[in-house]
């Protein structure tokens, strides 16, 4: 069996542990022990990845495996990684192992909620080592519907609203994208033998202009609106807010890059002439994302929604990047994706610990929290830190890699555009030492506050797992960055040669 298929198949027992599972004891056991499997194997495979790469191997996609699974429309099981691949599956693993913790007394029904979220990372894991199609298709729709009944059930506040809007808008942006799917499916090849495996697409290079002007917008705009770009970004602050804590962090964390990962693994790299036509449109459109959602998170009084709202522009940043095509700026991209979803799940994570305690997300109704919950409150003066691009934290080394990939344009369009995505550090700087301010520092609002209790053994070992990735990103940056790099050249060299 390939070992990538080891992602998907180590979930699926997981899953069926849990089942077997009757007591809180061992449901825990259960969950801590595979989601450590799990990280586990995504250290190895990035072990051997750097391994196969410094014998030499310059093959696009490593570790590849291809079974087939419907002979009469050529749909195969098809897997295989390069750096970008790897890098998802690395932040996947550290997100799920701390999101565990993050869940360690989740309440009702704990076993019903770990099979859920479980089967939802069965989604990630698998989209993120899919190279055909109607695999990634397959995962990318496991992903998705599990978020209503994690919502609807276990969330919060108006949990019914968010779960169907959120499921309505992302059920929408899959209907566009399965038509960009069976479009691009359709015309994959000049002799007739159609595909879906992503390199034999490309390879074949055989999609005209005339359909790339049509399939290119229905793939990007679906993959966009789970990447939360404006103005399909309106499910993400209410599902967020409405979120478990583990759900939170697993959605703004893993699940938004799925969008982020499609739109270059499908649309930029398999309709390059269209990217190339057409991406200007869209940067406009990621461009009000990175300032609409800065701004509309600096009016929010609620944790949730002004980390739910910097989301918003932090991803909008990403697929901005994207837009840039050059292999800088689509480096910073990933790099964003990684930092964005270490430091929210580190957000989401801390914000569910303070609510627990608190039972208010409302930052009016706190204050003076550092001498009451001196760690917690650390912990969240450094993802603050890291989300305003603090140098030595992920947050400077990917804003910058970003800003400078796309300052190489020399054009007023796009030199404007990123000036005005580049106002976002400060705006993100206003809001993040505003909550900071009013949260930690202060007088004591609620008297009921001063006998509240740090964090436990779990909620540290959550919070520390996060801390430690964001630091390490933030301070040895390089091996991913070059992992990263050459694989995104690749697709940048391929939409550069129609220029």
């Amino acid at each position: 069996m390939n070992f990538l298929s080891l992602f998907v198949l180590i979930p699926l027992l997981m899953m069926v542990g849990l089942a077997l599972s009757k007591e809180m004891k061992q449901i825990r056991l259960v969950a801590v022990t595979g989601s450590a499997i799990q990280l586990l194997l995504a250290i190895g495979l990035v072990a051997l990845y750097l391994c196969e790469r410094s014998a030499g191997n310059t093959a696009e996609m490593l570790f590849l495996a291809d079974t087939v699974w419907y002979a009469p429309l050529n749909i195969h099981y098809a897997v295989g990684v390069d750096g970008v691949s790897v890098a998802m599956i690395l932040l996947s693993a550290i997100i799920v192992f701390a999101g565990v913790f993050a869940s360690w007394k989740i309440d009702p029904l704990p076993k019903e909620f770990f099979l859920w979220l479980i089967l939802l990372s069965i989604g990630v894991f698998g989209f993120f080592i899919s190279i055909n199609l109607f695999t990634m298709f397959m995962f990318y729709e496991i992903a998705l519907i599990p978020m209503y009944l994690l919502i609807g059930v276990w969330g919060s506040g108006n949990k019914n609203y968010a779960a169907m809007k959120l499921t309505l808008m992302l059920m929408g942006g899959s209907a566009l994208l399965l038509v960009g799917i069976l479009g691009i499916y359709f015309h994959s090849s000049a002799d007739g033998y159609l595909t879906m495996n992503i390199l034999e697409i490309a390879k074949n290079n055989a999609i005209p202009m005339s359909a790339q002007y049509l399939f290119f917008p229905l793939t990007f705009i679906g993959f966009g609106v789970l990447g939360a770009m404006f103005p399909f970004h309106t499910w993400s602050p209410d599902g967020h807010a409405s979120a478990p804590t583990a759900v939170s962090m697993l959605h703004a964390g893993v699940l938004m890059k799925l969008g982020g990962y499609g739109c270059f693994r499908v649309a930029m790299y398999l309709m390059p002439q269209a990217t190339q036509e057409l991406s200007w449109i869209f940067l406009i459109l990621t461009g009000i994302s990175v300032v609409y959602g800065a701004f509309s998170a600096c009016v929010q009084k609620d944790l949730k929604y002004i980390n739910a709202y910097s989301s918003v522009s932090h991803c909008g940043l990403v697929l901005f990047a994207l837009l840039m095509w050059n292999t800088t700026a689509m480096t910073g991209a990933v790099l964003q994706m990684l930092s964005h979803g270490l430091m929210t799940a580190l957000f989401f994570a801390l914000i569910g610990m303070i609510y627990g305690r608190t039972h208010t997300r409302d930052i009016r109704e706190m204050g003076g929290l550092m001498k009451i919950m001196p760690f917690l409150s650390t912990c969240y003066v450094i993802a603050g830190f890291a989300s305003l691009g603090l140098p030595g934290l992920s947050g400077f080394v990917a804003e910058m890699t970003v800003f400078v990939g796309a300052f190489q344009w020399t054009d007023t369009f796009h030199r404007a555009f990123t000036i005005i995505a580049c106002t976002s550090i400060v705006i993100t700087a206003v809001y993040i030492l505003r909550v900071v301010g009013k949260l930690l520092y202060g007088k004591v609002e609620n008297e009921h506050h001063l006998s509240l209790t740090d964090a436990t053994w779990f909620e540290r070992l959550s919070a520390i797992s996060l801390i430690v990735s964001v630091a390490a990103l933030g301070i040895a940056p390089s091996w991913v960055s070059n992992m990263i790099s050459n694989s995104m050249e690749v697709i940048s060299q391929r939409i550069l040669q129609y220029i």
